[in-house]
């Protein structure tokens, strides 16, 4: 059999090691991205995973959860000061019920506000100085047995005692 083809000659080796390259940098981009995007909180139940906004600007504070028409179970948003101090929120054109977990610089609860009511502009005060505030569901808190004292495990806590 004759063929007019011309015969090439490949080798497929170095496009699958770059391939592999790629996707491998590729992993750790988003690894890094999900480290800072979930938390877990450690309670007398157990370990409750969420899946996490983080507001670390003034604009992004200010804004928060407003206008949101809901939020799964498992997500929440998490308000970085960067700074202990005492906060205060409110649920200024905010829909829905939210818990509201104040935890200080190592990641300790300090409060828990439970079922903030929509839209009420009653402020919400921290009770002690914080760095972070999570807002996850209203009655959320309740069902995972969050409380004073349980903590917070994130990659924006701190370490050192």
């Amino acid at each position: 059999m004759f063929s007019l083809a011309p015969r090439l000659s490949f080798s497929a080796r170095p496009v699958r090691a770059a391939a592999l390259t790629v996707a491998f940098l590729l992993s750790l981009t988003l690894a890094a991205c999900s480290q800072e995007d979930r938390l877990t909180m450690h309670t007398a139940k157990g370990d409750f995973a969420f899946n996490l906004e983080i507001v670390d600007t003034p604009s992004g504070r200010a804004k928060g959860l407003m206008f949101r028409q809901e939020l799964a179970p498992d997500a929440g948003m998490l308000f970085d000061f960067k700074e202990q101090r005492p906060v205060s929120f409110w649920m200024q054109n905010t829909l829905i019920p939210l818990d509201m977990v104040f935890i200080d610089a190592k990641g300790v609860v300090k409060s828990v506000h439970v079922n903030a009511r929509p839209l009420d502009t009653t402020a919400i005060p921290s009770g002690a100085p914080v760095q972070f505030v999570l807002e996850i569901a209203g009655g959320r808190s309740v069902e995972i047995g969050l409380k004073a004292g349980d903590t917070m495990v994130h990659p924006r806590v701190s370490t050192l005692k």
